[in-house]
């Protein structure tokens, strides 16, 4: 049965469903979602129930869109909108989502906007026609989401086509009866860095992220004859925004691949955010860019954004499911369930994990209906990976600041710009140090991306920041956003801290407060996160006490007499216990527990411990090997 035969079967079956007076328009496959089109929006809204028994009825994720016919221009829309609802509600921005058909309202008092048991919002809904969704205004501007908001509205024609053109590729009729289940591992095992997996089977090919190696540049194997053509795959699904797990995404359209890109929104937005760093750095360090910007770009239009719990089919025998990994913002375990009935099979791909509440996140979910089949990182998976726990993490880290400060010194603390920074200044703020927090680097603009998206963060957390009691805009926190000012810092007499970019001083503002202050002894540099082989931050760590840095396009010889420290416990990464707990913690253990995403003998060392302890099957495969799991 084609696509078109399915929709007509479908639409007619919703007639029979619907009470008489629920008028439909339109039925249409958009992406994951069989999509309903009417005039009665707001029948459906008043009526829950409706949905939720379409759904059910149906077994299909239902969308409810307003007919093209009565949205009123989004121009006149914002208008009518600002005109009703009262000054008070303190709105700070209006967009509109063409994939939804939504009017989204950003607004400071979100209650005040949608009136009284909703009653303002739904004089909105009758007179514009789009369906109005009131969000609370970030307290940090984001420039990177405003600027994806606008080009998505800008791209709205082709992402209409995009996502029916995506529809109907995951409701086509399944071609191939057989059953079997293969993982190809592209990159990411007996390794950190260029993560890449593919999952195979008769009908479907999904690649599961495409990163690169951020210490030597090195890429996926995404040329053997598994992935070729690239323009063949399904699907690609991006468990976080790290570029060693989504850094050559890009690089997929340039090959020809025109698919969707499934991930979390905040991974989308963060993500977009790295890639434009990283193509910047590596044009003024001089290096290969492997893409331009147009293919970023490219990247987010096919991206189709899914929440924690959502399942979503995604291809005729594959359904997709992000849970919370606790690792940075939006980092998501990707819980695939293949085939039907006695047949299936559940595998999980964690991407990185954090089996432990943070400051920011809560643990990692391991609560499946069922498991087959566990992917699972081994960063520290080795015997003796021990970590302390956040709070010991806080005690040791603010000890070796306040010896710094005593001495009159200042301290480097070279961070991630998503995930660490944001966890070591939750930790800053509380520590209630009387000197300045510098943040240098994207740090400010992905602390803007955490404001925006609360409702990934852990309770407390989220309840602080919707409470108006946001750590995040502490007096503390200075921005540093160009050189002069980078400059006062390194030369003011005072002391201070400096949260900069990049984690492993691979690149960065960090490498100039490494230049000016490496050789006063008064200082520290401190390390709260993992130092890959081949970096700087690796070799430092290691203890060289010098180093050569490029000034002015010329290198130049750092000595390096200032003190190294590393205060373990802020990683987003679960050490070896953690690692073991998640396992223990799965309701009904995997059978089978393959062992990437860490050094060569973190790998092995985790899949041996495993094994021992709860006498799973378990593998560390190497790169190009594939796994027949059924």
């Amino acid at each position: 049965m084609s696509p078109e035969e399915k929709l007509s079967v479908l639409k007619q079956r919703i007639i029979e469903l619907l009470p008489d007076d629920v008028h439909i328009s339109g039925v249409e496959f958009e992406g994951p979602e069989l999509v309903l089109y009417t005039e009665d929006t707001q029948r459906f809204v008043d009526d829950g129930a409706l949905v939720r028994m379409l759904a059910k009825e149906l077994k299909k994720r239902i969308s409810v869109r307003p007919s093209g016919n009565i949205l009123m221009e989004p121009e006149k829309a914002s208008k009518v909108i600002h005109e009703i609802i009262p000054e008070e509600g303190g709105i700070k921005d209006i967009y509109f989502d063409m994939d939804k058909a939504e009017a989204i309202i950003e607004a400071e008092k979100p209650g005040l906007v949608i009136g009284t048991h909703g009653a303002t919002l739904r004089e909105v809904a009758k007179i514009i026609g789009w369906r109005p969704n009131v969000i609370r205004a970030p307290p940090i501007e984001s420039a990177i989401i405003k600027s994806i908001r606008r080009y998505l509205r800008d791209e709205s024609d082709f992402r209409r086509d995009f996502l029916k053109k995506v529809g109907r590729r995951i409701y086509r009729d399944k071609m191939i009866n057989d059953d079997w289940l293969r993982v190809t591992a592209l990159g990411g095992c007996r390794e950190v860095g260029r993560n890449a997996f593919l999952l195979s089977t008769p009908e479907t090919r999904v690649l599961i992220d495409c990163g690169v190696s951020v210490g030597s540049e090195g890429m996926p194997y995404l040329y053997v004859p598994e992935v070729s053509p690239i323009s063949n795959l399904d699907a690609v699904v991006i468990t976080h925004a790290h570029l060693d797990h989504s850094g050559l995404v890009p690089l997929l359209f340039l090959y020809g691949y025109d698919g969707p890109i499934y991930t979390t929104q905040p991974t989308r937005d963060l993500m977009a955010l790295l890639l434009l760093d990283y193509i910047e750095v590596a044009a003024r360090e001089g290096k290969k860019i492997p893409y331009k910007s147009a293919m970023i770009r490219d990247a987010i239009r096919h991206t189709i954004p899914l929440k924690y719990g959502e399942v979503t089919d995604i291809s005729p025998d594959v359904k997709l499911t992000f849970y919370n990994a606790g690792h940075i913002l939006g980092s998501a375990i990707a819980y695939f369930h293949l085939g039907n009935g006695s047949g299936a099979h559940n595998i999980a791909f964690t991407g990185d994990i954090k089996y432990e509440r943070t400051f920011l996140f809560e643990p990692a979910f391991n609560a499946f209906p069922r498991l087959d089949t566990l992917v699972i990182e081994s960063t520290y998976g080795g015997v003796n990976d021990e970590q302390p726990t956040r709070r010991e993490a806080e005690r040791n880290l603010k000890e070796e600041i306040e010896r710094t400060i005593k001495r009159g010194g200042k301290v480097i603390i070279p961070a991630f710009a998503v995930g660490r920074s944001q966890e070591v200044m939750i930790a800053l703020e509380g520590m209630q140090l009387e000197v300045p927090v510098y943040l240098d680097g994207m740090i400010w603009e992905a602390t803007s991306v955490h404001t925006a998206y609360p409702e990934y963060m852990n309770r407390s957390l989220k309840n602080s920041i919707f409470m108006g009691d946001n750590p995040f805009l502490s007096d503390i926190f200075v921005q540093v956003d160009d050189a002069d000012k980078r400059k006062g810092v390194i030369e003011e007499k005072e002391p201070s801290i400096i949260l900069a970019t990049s984690g492993m001083l691979n690149g960065g503002p960090v490498l100039e407060y490494l230049k000016g202050l490496a050789s006063d002894e008064r200082n520290m540099l401190i390390f709260v996160g993992y130092q890959a082989e081949g970096t700087l931050g690796r070799r430092i760590q290691k203890g060289w006490n010098e180093i050569q840095l490029s000034d002015d396009g010329k290198m130049k010889n750092i000595k390096i007499k200032m003190d190294i420290r590393t205060v373990d416990g802020f990683s987003g990464h679960s050490d070896r216990n953690q690692l073991l707990e998640y396992v223990k913690g799965i309701r009904t253990l995997p059978s089978k527990v393959i062992c990437m995403h860490g050094e060569y003998s973190k790998c092995i060392a985790l899949a041996s411990g495993i094994h021992k302890k709860f006498n799973i099957e378990t593998t560390a495969p190497m790169n190009l090997e594939t796994l027949r799991l059924v």
